[in-house]
């Protein structure tokens, strides 16, 4: 009974990476991938590339004059914000989601020095042109280190920060040994979606998967049969050295903008946890259920949300519990 079980198991898994592997490839601009809303591009010209980043820019029917940034993570790219869009222009705010350079439908430059300084001064300059002055910044998971760079290197552009189970609250160079940007370009060019879909749904899900997820993990290996993967790739590892050896975690003290944690507590994530050989040391790394507490006590003033039993992705895992949270604190 116990194999049978497993072969069932094991036949399910199968025919839903067929299901994906069957989808087209996709291109490194993601030019062949509709995203939920309109999107926009911002020429940038900076470390001499000519540049191109990619937003969407939602406006609502009745708007009550305030604006939302909403920030991706590594994983991913502004497509996810799509039911999180939806909620918050039915209460009247506007929304600009953009893709990093380097992600989504933005530029894949080859030579190109990622710092979440260049990232947070590309986001300005986006706001900049739509001529916002002041937002609410949301950010998740990587998108939580750039939403902490860009609040302390322009804290006037900011209302209120709310970061969603944002990377970066530990330093994990500390404890975990560095891989080189050529080790992690190998490993990227290995990923598939097998992989990748067993990385999130154990970090991600707690090994329970539903079919909405899998279009995230298609949008971040759609790519990778493509004969221009090798650039992505790079760019995937470059950007893995930046969150690695960029911690934020020494300067939370320094914010002085209202802010709101917003964590779900079953997290484990940790950029470089399975290199740490020392077991003790590793079970460590990415307990969220403590990281949240210790980093609301370093940003004065901070509020912390905890969803118990909820991964890396509220937003995506528990939504309904998450848009109320946010809603609210965006209110207040």
């Amino acid at each position: 009974m116990k194999k049978l079980s497993l072969t069932i198991l094991s036949l399910f898994a199968f025919i839903i990476v067929m299901a994906q592997t069957d989808r087209p490839v996709l291109d490194i601009m993601l030019t062949n991938y509709k995203y939920p809303f309109e999107v926009k591009y911002l020429s940038l010209q900076n470390q001499q590339e000519n540049l191109q980043m990619a937003y969407m820019d939602v406006r609502p029917v009745k708007p009550n004059g305030k604006t939302i940034v909403l920030l991706h993570g590594k994983n991913f790219n502004g497509a996810y914000w799509k039911t999180t869009i939806n909620e918050l222009v039915k209460d009247g705010y506007r929304v600009v989601v953009p893709d990093q350079i380097g992600f989504g439908k933005s530029s894949k430059p080859a030579h190109y020095q990622f710092t979440f300084q260049q990232l947070a001064v590309n986001t300005k300059a986006l706001l900049d042109e739509l001529k916002i002055d002041r937002v609410f910044l949301l950010g998740h998971s990587m998108g939580g280190m750039l939403a902490t760079r860009f609040t302390l290197m322009f804290p006037e552009r900011v209302g209120k920060l709310i970061l969603e189970n944002p990377i970066g609250l530990e330093d994990w160079k500390l404890v975990a040994p560095y891989t080189s940007i050529d080790e992690n370009y190998l490993k990227e060019l290995e990923v598939d979606d097998a992989s990748t879909r067993q990385y999130q749904l154990r970090f991600y899900y707690d090994n329970k998967w539903k079919p909405e997820y899998d279009e995230w993990v298609y949008l971040l290996t759609g790519w990778t049969k493509h004969p221009e993967y090798p650039i992505v790739a790079m760019n995937n590892a470059q950007t893995s050295d930046m969150i690695f050896t960029q911690p934020v975690v020494y300067e939370f003290d320094k914010i002085k903008t209202p802010t709101l944690l917003i964590i779900g507590t079953r997290d484990r994530t940790a950029i470089g946890k399975n290199n740490v050989k020392d077991a003790g040391i590793r079970d460590k790394m990415g307990l969220y259920n403590e990281l949240g507490k210790k980093t609301q006590q370093k940003i004065k003033g901070s509020e912390l949300v905890e969803f118990e039993n909820v991964g890396h992705l509220p937003h995506i895992e528990v939504f309904d519990r998450f848009i109320e949270v946010l809603k609210s604190y965006l209110k207040k």
